[in-house]
């Protein structure tokens, strides 16, 4: 039976790195977030997979960027929103998020795409309710970066259609080094598979777009394929790779590094790597997206 998430901000346990922080009296937790929601960004994007952003320039998926991040990796291009000190974004209130979701709706949006938003799970789910109670018909994607903890997921059952997550790392020392926490591979471990049992296989809708199901999202480091094939492996041992797409992202650019970052980030992917890893990909079974060269580049960063 699954566990039962505590959904709570007052004493909040929402990620794994469960600070216990009372953000309804005013605390922050370690990703920064207090109470209230804060929106970054709100767009119709075009640069996310196919199958959620899909071909037309009057549409795309319906993009809401969260401020703040529980993980805080020192690469990460959204950093000028993810970070504890952030103060991009606006405030909102659940009410206010739920006609965010109508509004997207209407403008064409093929999903609501929920971007980082694991530290605001209890007011999601809320807003959520009232946009369906009005019309809200789009899939809902969780797009996240995978540190999650698995009761949390459960928690979204009824309410998130796709999961769209990362899975960063193997090694817990990759982990730690660039994300500040060593139980990163343990906590995706036990998040995929719950990421599945709720959402289940791949759905797709008549015109093409994906409905439902997961799409496994990994980014590739410099000097990092062996944790890459490592990855994969572990991925395909927990959930078919049939079953699921895979998005082998090529996109790292050192070019939001802090000065102090390890040296062996301050390059892009050699092709070798990015080819290992595909061929790689391909001999487990595993079907989806890759990228070409060109899009290591901070072009495809929205700006926020």
């Amino acid at each position: 039976m699954p566990m039962t998430a505590n959904l709570s901000l007052q004493n909040c346990r929402l990620c794994p790195r469960r600070c216990g922080v009372d953000r309804t009296a005013g605390g922050t937790g370690v990703c920064g977030a207090g109470a209230d929601v804060r929106v970054a960004k709100v767009m119709l994007h075009h640069w996310e997979e196919p199958c959620i952003s899909g071909a037309d320039p009057d549409r795309g998926s319906g993009a809401v960027f969260f401020a703040h991040c529980s993980l805080g990796c020192i690469f990460c291009q959204n950093r000028t929103i993810s970070r504890r000190d952030s103060d991009r974004g606006q405030t909102l209130s659940i009410p206010a998020l739920a006609e965010i979701f109508l509004d997207l709706q209407k403008q064409g949006a093929w999903n609501i795409n929920l971007v980082s938003p694991t530290h605001y799970t209890p007011q999601i789910i809320e807003a959520a309710a009232i946009a369906k109670e009005k019309g809200l018909s789009l899939p809902i994607v969780w797009n996240t970066g995978g540190y999650e903890c698995a009761e949390v997921i459960e928690a979204l059952r009824g309410t998130v259609d796709i999961f769209l997550t990362d899975w960063k790392y193997a090694d817990p020392e990759l982990a730690v080094s660039y994300s500040r926490a060593a139980d990163y591979p343990e906590r995706i471990t036990e998040s995929y598979a719950a990421m599945y049992d709720v959402a289940g296989g791949l759905r797709f809708g008549e015109d093409g777009m994906l409905k439902g199901g997961v799409i496994l999202r990994h980014l590739l480091l410099p000097g990092c394929r062996k944790d890459s094939m490592a990855v994969l492996d572990r991925a395909a041992s927990i959930v078919p790779p049939g079953e699921v797409l895979l998005s082998l992202m090529r996109q790292y650019t050192p070019e939001f590094l802090p000065e102090d970052a390890p040296r062996g980030l301050k390059r892009r992917i050699t092709s070798f790597e990015y080819d290992s890893v595909t061929d790689h990909a391909s001999s487990l079974g595993y079907t989806g997206y890759t990228q070409e060269a060109e899009a290591a580049s901070a072009a495809y960063t929205p700006d926020f």
